[in-house]
């Protein structure tokens, strides 16, 4: 390899492309496109499935096992998470925060399997928050009523309703954004880094730089920032749908 081919890197160049497309197909004079994305949702979906099953199979009040023991964890914890953070009359929405922080972590775990992070198509981590909004809105009206939910976005003068238009649609585009961004970025950094790794590779002829160094970054980009993701992301669901309603208390 000659020095300006070591700093143009790996004649390979990077690749960062988005959720490729498996099959197309039409509904109604509407294209439908069936991405990995939605291949390896379901697939996780199937999993953490069986997973609960397999938690959940033959539970019993005496003698219960190490399997029923990590099953009670998970929910009383869950459960103590969210009366906390948003108070003991918000319980029902246990499951749902489970499900969100379910899906959110293992949704970037599975690049450690080699597959594509669901969390790095954008259109996963926006549907989520489009799902809170939803939650966030309904609880307001039902809250206050239809004239007060509607009363809220002219206080404190009527001039402030696009603005209070504008803040509440930003919400979900806030909270997407956010964790698509986190998670692309260090996607982004560890392809940058693997092809640096790569070109000095080719230079000394050893090849354990892209080796180790990778998959420890692996631990942080796709464990710890994958987890830290998750749990920003269900404590703003948390917070918003919580102070829909202003009784956040515990």
């Amino acid at each position: 390899m000659q020095i300006r081919d070591f700093f143009r890197g790996s004649p390979d160049g990077i690749d960062v492309k988005g959720p490729g497309v498996l099959c197309s197909f039409e509904v109604g004079g509407v294209t439908i496109n069936l991405t990995e994305t939605v291949v390896i949702s379901w697939g996780i979906i199937l999993a953490v499935t069986l997973l609960l099953l397999w938690l959940t199979h033959g539970m019993k009040t005496k003698n219960i096992s190490k399997r029923q023991v990590a099953a009670e964890w998970i929910v009383t914890t869950v459960y103590g998470l969210v009366e906390d953070t948003m108070g003991k009359h918000w319980r029902s929405f246990a499951p749902y925060i489970a499900a969100l922080f379910t899906f959110s972590i293992t949704g970037s775990l599975v690049s450690m399997l080699g597959l594509r992070s669901v969390t790095a198509d954008f259109n996963a981590p926006l549907t989520w928050a489009l799902i809170t909004f939803v939650f966030i809105h309904g609880t307001n009206i039902k809250t206050h009523g239809l004239g007060g939910y509607l009363k809220g976005y002219v206080d404190p003068v009527p001039v402030m309703l696009p603005i209070n238009i504008l803040s509440e649609v930003a919400t979900p585009v806030s909270m997407s954004l956010r964790h698509f961004g986190n998670v692309v970025s260090g996607m982004v950094i560890t392809s940058l880094l693997y092809f640096a790794l790569s070109a000095v590779t080719k230079a000394i002829g050893v090849a354990f730089l892209t080796i180790g160094i990778p998959a420890v970054l692996s631990l942080y980009f796709d464990l710890f920032s994958g987890f830290m993701q998750a749990f920003v992301f269900i404590m703003l669901t948390m917070a918003y749908i919580s102070n829909a309603d202003g009784r956040n208390e515990a």
